[in-house]
């Protein structure tokens, strides 16, 4: 169906467009599918009246899409939500534009300039959310997205405007204390002056958050049943789940000024979003980092793939029973119905999400994810937990071997393949590495030893001998 028209303002011109309030960087599968789509649910609402502007947030690559649909797309909710079928599909139009700061540097920082924009949000993956050292810019955008973020800080200060309410979406731990601690730190580099860090402080809310939504991406292999179902094409069409949870850890103001909650959205403003993060990122996202590299060179595609497998789906229920929620400080009856929804949602036949984009920075995944399980499991119970500790071999064996999956930064594939150079030596060097891991887990009793015989049987056999010998009771499981 290829005489069907793009998806455009031309194609729906009734469709209501709004003031920029929020800033956004990073206009990826995710953030279309959570943030975006919440801003359309106010706006429907007449709750918000505000759009979002789109920042390239990590790679100077502008997508052309972004114009040719003048930033529409649409999303499609598939799956079971309070026991009834849900299947819809629904134009957003939260988006204003595009910014690409490496090519138009000056229209990135007049963003300062506008002050309706008030709000900041992001998603630019936990290796995104890191300091590196950079010059101060002058005409030249920032590489990394906290010193792009300074910089616009910065511009907004000069000209005396108000603050911004900063709300990252990056799965790492208080996410909006990591923020402004990195923006600090450039503030510093670049004597940007102490009047600023105060106005950072003073006039700026930095709130970690929490979020929640399996948002797949495009629906590839559907496009023809799509197209005739819409009646356009869409190459920024988003599949996602029904299910969607936000815990905003800031003031009790937020409810009115982003009424999400007031929109019937499953949003919660609190003073502590601790054990909604620990619930969520050790539970929901640790088995998705957990399966990725033992199912993908098992030659399974997607995460409903795994939990259809004779092999993997008791793999991944015996690592949440008996090796996550054990470690998780939570009433065990409310963690194991949170780890039931996890798997049913894992199972939604609905939603086709890669293991190939879950492995993206996997490293860093497993890192905030699964090691601190790890590391508490050895501590308590004084052994190895047998099934993260596979993951773990498995993670290594994909850094080395595996160089069509090597999704992650620059700096960790260094590092792999320093440890590279000298095979005898691969694991304790990497280890012993603790500007990957943050400790040297060669201190870890057995863990060198273990790792490097699980990696020899996965080089030999695969990961479904282990698979099956930890399900029999071996691997001291």
């Amino acid at each position: 169906m290829t005489d069907l028209p793009t998806l455009s303002r031309n194609l729906l011109p009734d469709l209501p467009s709004f003031p920029e309030k929020m800033i956004q960087f990073g206009g990826g599968n995710f953030m279309r599918g959570f943030v975006d789509w919440q801003l359309q649910r106010m706006n429907d609402q007449g709750l918000f009246g505000g759009s979002a502007v789109l920042v390239q947030a990590v790679s100077p690559r502008t997508d052309p899409q972004f114009a040719e649909q003048d930033c529409l797309f649409t999303v499609l909710l598939s799956g079971i939500r309070s026991g009834e079928s849900i299947d819809t599909a629904e134009v957003v139009a939260s988006v204003s534009r595009l910014i690409n700061p490496y090519t138009d540097y000056a229209a990135y920082l007049s963003l300062a300039d506008d002050p309706a924009l008030t709000f900041i949000t992001s998603n630019t993956t936990e290796a995104g959310l890191v300091y590196r050292h950079e010059e101060r810019p002058e005409t030249k955008s920032p590489a990394g997205f906290p010193g792009k973020l300074t910089a616009l800080l910065h511009r907004r200060f000069s000209l005396g405007g108000p603050g911004f309410t900063l709300l990252p979406c990056e799965l790492i731990d208080r996410n909006g204390e990591r923020l402004r601690e990195i923006v600090l730190r450039h503030a510093d580099d670049w004597q940007l002056g102490e009047e600023f860090k105060r106005w950072l402080d003073t006039d700026n809310t930095f709130c970690s958050s929490l979020v929640d939504r399996i948002v797949p991406g495009f629906p590839h292999g559907r496009e023809a049943e799509l197209q005739a179902r819409l009646g356009y094409v869409d190459k920024l069409a988003v599949a996602a789940e029904p299910y969607l949870l936000w815990i905003i850890e800031g003031p009790e103001s937020l409810r009115d000024s982003l009424p999400l909650a007031q929109a019937g959205l499953n949003v919660v403003v609190t003073t502590d979003m601790t054990p909604y993060r620990e619930r969520k990122v050790h539970l929901l996202n640790g088995p998705h980092t957990a399966m990725v590299p033992l199912a993908l060179p098992a030659g399974l595609e997607t995460v409903e793939d795994v939990m259809n497998d004779a092999h993997f789906s008791p793999f991944v229920h015996a690592l949440i029973e008996r090796e996550l929620i054990p470690m998780l400080d939570m009433p065990t009856a409310e963690l194991e119905a949170y780890a039931g929804d996890v798997l049913d949602r894992f199972r939604n036949p609905s939603i086709r999400h890669e293991l190939r984009s879950i492995s993206l920075n996997s490293v860093s995944k497993f890192k905030s994810r699964l090691l601190p399980i790890l590391l508490r499991f050895v501590r308590e119970r004084g052994e190895l937990p047998p099934r993260l500790t596979l993951a773990f071999a498995a993670l290594l064996r994909s850094g080395r071997d595996d160089g069509d999956r090597r999704r992650d930064e620059a700096s960790v594939l260094a590092a792999f393949d320093r440890a590279g150079a000298a095979p005898s030596s691969f694991v304790p060097t990497l280890l012993g590495d603790t500007s990957l891991w943050g400790t040297d887990l060669n201190e870890v009793p057995g863990l060198a030893d273990r790792l490097e015989s699980l990696l020899d049987v996965l080089e030999k056999d695969g990961p479904r001998p282990l698979l099956r010998r930890i399900a029999q009771g071996g691997i001291h499981a």
